[in-house]
């Protein structure tokens, strides 16, 4: 039985990055997407013949919703439960960016409410929402809340919660200070989940991605183009969403199987302090 991944926001970008490489490397896929449902199936059908040129056989499917929506978060993971009964890797990676880039001193708060809803509020309660099932379906009988004794899983069952974050949680761009805070607020997700679940088997990461080429970016390219040629990697190039999706796999694919609450940057070394 191959594991099961649910991905938000996958049908473009670094989403559609993370969910390539799990197929290849043998996931069955839940492609959420929130508009664009041709994209989503697009995708989906990539990842179907990636996995079929990897030699692996997987199933497939998409499903709309919005992650800022409680009624929506329900239905989705209703959805995973319905067509795969199983849930092993969930990727935390729908977010927005500001509509508009505005100085701090002319931010909207419709702005920053956007941001906060779908970028915060909404993964960490489908986290919640996946926890809780993870916790049941890792055979501990006890309700969540009531004592942390850890049975047996059954086949090799081994979750994981991973969330895609940015170097804006700890970079200052005064032009879009919302998202900054919106990721720096996300940030915090992943040692307050990986503390609760460990005794459950399950692990938390963060991915924190730098400059990556998708169309979130493509209207500041010129101005990173510039910077990047200047030094402000030491890998001077753009990430790609598959530089996110390896990540991801690798961690999927249990290949970090003493860590929790760790942030991994993919950022081409942008977080290092150089003198």
């Amino acid at each position: 039985m191959n594991p099961v991944a649910l991905i938000t926001g996958a049908s473009r970008g670094i989403g559609r990055g993370i969910a390539l490489e799990l197929a290849r490397c043998g996931h069955d896929l839940m492609i959420n997407f929130a508009a664009n449902e041709e994209a989503a199936q697009e995708t989906l059908a990539d990842c179907l013949a990636v996995a079929c040129e990897s030699g692996r056989s997987i199933r497939g499917g998409t499903h709309r919703a919005d992650i800022s929506v409680g009624a929506d978060r329900e239905r989705l993971i209703g959805a995973v439960r319905e067509q795969f009964g199983r849930l092993d890797v969930l990727v935390n990676n729908a977010g927005v960016a500001p509509e508009a880039r505005l100085d701090l001193l002319e931010a909207t708060e419709e702005s920053f409410d956007r941001l906060m809803r779908i970028n915060v509020k909404g993964p960490y309660f489908l986290t919640q929402l996946a926890a809780r099932w993870m916790i049941e379906l890792a055979g501990n009988g006890n309700p969540p809340g009531e004592g942390d004794r850890r049975a047996p899983s059954p086949d090799g069952f081994s979750p994981k919660i991973i969330t895609i974050s940015s170097i804006s949680a700890y970079t200052a761009s005064p032009n879009r200070g919302d998202y900054c805070i919106s990721k720096a607020a996300l940030s915090m997700l992943t040692p307050l989940f990986a503390a609760r679940l460990a005794t459950h088997g399950i692990r938390v990461y963060e991915i924190r991605p730098g400059i990556i080429a998708t169309d979130m970016t493509g209207p500041v390219k010129d101005k990173y183009d510039r910077l990047i040629s200047e030094g402000l990697t030491p890998i001077q190039r753009w990430g790609t969403p598959a530089d996110i999706g390896k990540a991801v796999a690798g961690i999927a694919c249990d290949m970090l199987p003493f860590s929790t609450g760790e942030v991994i940057n993919v950022d081409g070394g942008f977080h290092l302090r150089r003198l």
